[in-house]
């Protein structure tokens, strides 16, 4: 199924399509277009909108989109996804960026990568280990 967002991604347009891959939608293409072509995009194409206004998917209720699809994807039993989401939240939500000590690190980290003269899709693949490890560091908190 494709999956599309709004190109130039930053932390919560790369942290919800390792969500999307890795516990959603295995074979999800994940497409990057422009921000006022998102949800036409998704209508024409049949995709799953998400992180743009107006998307099936995005910010809620203080939430980023990546708290969004634990909740609605009912993944909130894992406790290291727990704290990583919380981790993401202060990278990605502007009020809270404190949320936890690893939030300006991950952020710092986000907008480094956005900073290298590389298409979406090629800072998708560069940027995706970086939440593998945040995972597995996620997962050794919890123990």
């Amino acid at each position: 199924m494709k999956w599309v967002t709004r190109e130039h991604p930053k932390t919560d347009r790369i942290a919800c399509p390792w969500l999307i891959r890795k516990y959603i939608d295995p074979d999800a293409e994940i497409v990057y277009v422009p921000r006022d072509e998102v949800l036409a995009y998704a209508e024409r194409e049949r995709a799953t909108s998400f992180d743009a206004p107006g998307a099936r998917y995005t910010h809620r209720d203080g939430l980023c989109t990546f708290e969004v699809l634990i909740a609605d994807f009912h993944l909130g039993g894992d406790p290291a996804l727990a704290l990583m989401s919380r981790v993401v939240h202060g990278a990605d939500v502007s009020e809270d960026p404190d949320a936890t000590p690893q939030s300006p690190g991950l952020l710092a980290i986000a907008d480094g990568f956005a900073l290298l003269d590389v298409d979406d899709q090629r800072q998708l693949e560069l940027e995706l280990p970086v939440y593998d490890a945040l995972y597995a560091w996620a997962q050794a908190q919890i123990r």
